[in-house]
């Protein structure tokens, strides 16, 4: 005899939204841009840059910019934060009162913080090294470890918002918010909590990132089309284009949400992730990390292949990166996956428009995802002109990836689950289905 049924863990629902980015200073306005087509990258601005004109290959960022903090914060204690946790925080702010959650009346030990940031204060690191080297070490800035901390972020969130609960941070490079996310979800399955502040945040456009990918020859050099150098899946693709960001979600358990009389905004209906466990900076060839990430994903959502309509691609434009996606997801979704077979499932890149914004793209990308799935809306791949894995020895292309990439303008479609994939350094791979809520 079989035993009694486990139960159901409670269905998971965003009620808010918050977004920094290169396209817009709210969560509406990033998405405006996506749905626009509209690229955010530029030539690189600033003074750190400035004293190694002549040296840098690589000229061109998405950047925030236009962007002031003394509307929610004073100058005073903004100066004892780094870039990122500032863009973190932002964010953090437009989520919670999108959502309409009132922290003073909720519960503070099961309410919590995950964000994911991949490089953190990287800011802090190379001001801390130029001040020792210039001045000697008893000129550090005594704020610089708490500024350069991963968990800077989910610390002063959580002291912002005096939440209690068991917050964490998540640095697994690109992969980061991904992992933030999933992590929130789990969490509130758990039954031990009501609301969590999940996202990531990045301030990555300092001259050490930017000099280091380039100098791996990950980044793209093309600096005289600076809004048409990140080219998901484009022939003529050659390096992936450097951002900055920060998106926030309120997530909560549905019936929290209802009881306080929420607008729910989308459900997180599963996440999986995996390891390559092949090379600590390129990708399995053969899609196979990626492709248990979209399965167990689908597995934790109780989906068939057949219910994704459209996915979110890591697709950072990349040679490699965007041909092993193409791999696994193509081995995943087989013929559902290939135009030639009129396959149902979508793909695009929104990293076209808004750049890679290292661990905190895929929290800026499930902003894609919500409107997809609320909004019957897909954000296009803009600058995809051939799309093909690249080009032979004689300049011909390669045979055309058979995959509807939705390129150039956004698409009107009807979609009940959306996938977003994340993908980053050292193998790791999460995927996350947002569902239409129903």
């Amino acid at each position: 005899m079989s035993g009694p049924r486990p139960p159901r863990p409670p269905r998971i629902v965003i009620t808010g939204m918050g977004a920094l980015t290169v396209l817009g200073h709210t969560a509406q306005d990033t998405w405006a841009g996506m749905r626009e087509g509209r690229s955010g990258i530029a030539l690189v601005k600033g003074e750190e840059f400035d004293q190694y004109e002549g040296k840098w290959a690589v000229k061109i960022a998405g950047q925030v910019t236009g962007w002031k903090h003394g509307d929610w914060i004073e100058h005073r204690e903004a100066r004892r934060l780094d870039r990122f946790a500032l863009l973190g925080m932002a964010a953090a702010v437009e989520a919670v009162k999108h959502s309409g959650v009132d922290f003073s009346k909720e519960d503070p030990e099961r309410c919590v913080v995950v964000v994911g940031s991949g490089v953190g204060g990287i800011t802090t690191i190379e001001e801390g090294v130029i001040v020792m080297r210039e001045r000697g070490p008893d000129r550090i800035n005594p704020f610089t470890v708490p500024r350069l901390m991963v968990n800077a972020a989910t610390g002063n969130i959580s002291i912002m918002f005096g939440l209690q609960g068991p917050a964490t941070a998540h640095a697994t490079a690109c992969a980061s918010s991904g992992h933030a996310i999933g992590d929130a979800v789990d969490k509130l399955r758990s039954g031990k909590l009501d609301v969590v502040i999940a996202g990531g945040a990045e301030a990555s456009v300092s001259p050490l990132c930017i000099g280091a990918f380039m100098t791996m020859k990950a980044l793209s050099t093309r600096n005289d089309e600076p809004t048409k150098a990140s080219r998901p899946f484009d022939a003529d693709r050659d390096g992936f284009v450097m951002s900055e960001g920060a998106a926030m979600f309120v997530l909560e358990t549905e019936e929290h949400a209802k009881k306080r009389g929420a607008t729910i905004y989308a459900e997180i209906v599963g996440h999986g992730n995996s390891s390559d466990a092949t090379h600590i900076t390129a990708p399995d060839a053969a899609g196979g990390g990626a492709a248990r990430s979209m399965r167990w994903a689908l597995e934790d959502a109780g989906l068939n292949v057949g219910d994704i309509d459209y996915i979110n691609a890591h697709g950072t434009s990349t040679p490699l990166g965007d041909k092993a996606e193409v791999e696994a997801v193509t081995r995943v979704f087989g013929d559902l996956a290939r135009k030639s077979r009129g396959g149902k499932i979508w793909m695009s890149s929104t990293k076209s428009m808004h750049g890679h914004g290292l661990g905190a793209s895929g929290a800026i990308e499930t902003i894609a995802c919500v409107h997809a799935v609320r909004d019957g809306i897909i954000a296009p791949t803009i600058n995809l002109d051939h799309a093909s894995p690249g080009r032979d020895e004689n300049g011909n292309l390669l045979p055309a990836f058979d995959m509807e990439f939705v390129a150039n303008h956004a698409r009107e479609r009807r979609v009940k689950y959306a996938m977003n994939n994340t993908f980053g350094f050292g193998g790791h791979n999460v995927t996350l289905i947002i569902g239409r809520y129903e």
